[in-house]
C-alpha cells in the first residue's frame, strides 16, 4: 500500500479502545465499537511507526466536577490496571508499541500526546466515543493549531444519534477539523 497518510507526516490517534467503552455489559459500552475495529486496523497499516493509542483512566483523587462525575458513575472508579481499562484484545497489538498515552481526562490533547506528535501536528483521529473523548480531543488539538482529520466510520459513539451529532459539531470547525471516511483516506 502506498503511504496513505495526509502529506505522509500525520499521526493516527486511536482514542480509548478499551473494554469499558467496547463491552456491551459496560454502562459506557458503545453499540458501534465492533464495527470500527477492522477500519482501525486498516488505517494503522498506513501509519506504521506513527500510531498513538490513548487510554482513559479514573483519576486517583477526583476533584470538582470529576468528583460529581464519579459519584454518578462509581463502577468506573477502579485502578488503571483493572481489566475495564485494558485495551480490547482486538486492538491490543496497537497498544504494544511505544506510543501509548494514558490520561484521566476526556480530551487526550495534552503534554504527553504533544511530546510524541509535536506542537502543531497533523492528527487522524479514530476511536471511542465520538461524542465524548474524540470530540474533546479534536477541539482542543485544533484550538492549539493541530490539523485534525476525524475518520467518521472509524469512530464509535455512545449511540448512533450522539455519534452523528458530534460529527455535525466537529464539521463546523473546518478547515481546522475535517471529516473523512476510511475509504477516502486510504484511496
Amino acid at each position: 500500500m502506498a503511504d496513505s497518510t495526509p502529506d505522509g507526516d500525520a499521526w493516527l490517534v486511536v482514542i480509548d479502545p478499551q473494554v469499558i467503552f467496547a463491552s456491551p455489559e459496560s454502562d459506557w459500552g458503545s453499540p458501534m465499537f465492533a464495527a470500527i475495529v477492522p477500519r482501525v486496523h486498516a488505517l494503522a497499516r498506513g501509519f506504521t511507526g506513527r500510531v498513538v493509542v490513548t487510554r482513559f483512566v479514573a483519576p486517583t483523587s477526583p476533584r470538582g466536577s470529576w468528583a460529581d462525575y464519579y459519584s454518578r458513575w462509581p463502577f468506573a472508579r477502579v485502578e488503571d490496571s483493572d481489566p475495564l481499562y485494558a485495551v480490547v484484545p482486538e486492538l491490543a497489538s496497537l497498544a504494544a508499541g511505544e506510543h501509548v498515552v494514558t490520561e484521566p481526562t476526556f480530551g487526550k490533547w495534552g503534554v504527553a500526546l504533544r511530546e510524541i506528535v509535536g506542537a502543531t501536528p497533523r492528527l487522524v483521529l479514530t476511536g471511542v466515543s465520538t461524542d465524548c473523548c474524540v470530540i474533546a480531543t479534536a477541539l482542543a488539538a485544533a484550538d492549539a493549531g493541530a490539523r485534525v482529520t476525524v475518520v467518521t466510520d472509524a469512530c464509535a459513539g455512545s449511540t448512533p444519534d450522539d455519534h452523528a451529532a458530534a460529527l455535525r459539531v466537529m464539521s463546523l470547525f473546518e478547515p481546522q477539523i475535517t471529516l473523512t471516511t476510511t475509504a477516502e483516506l486510504l484511496a
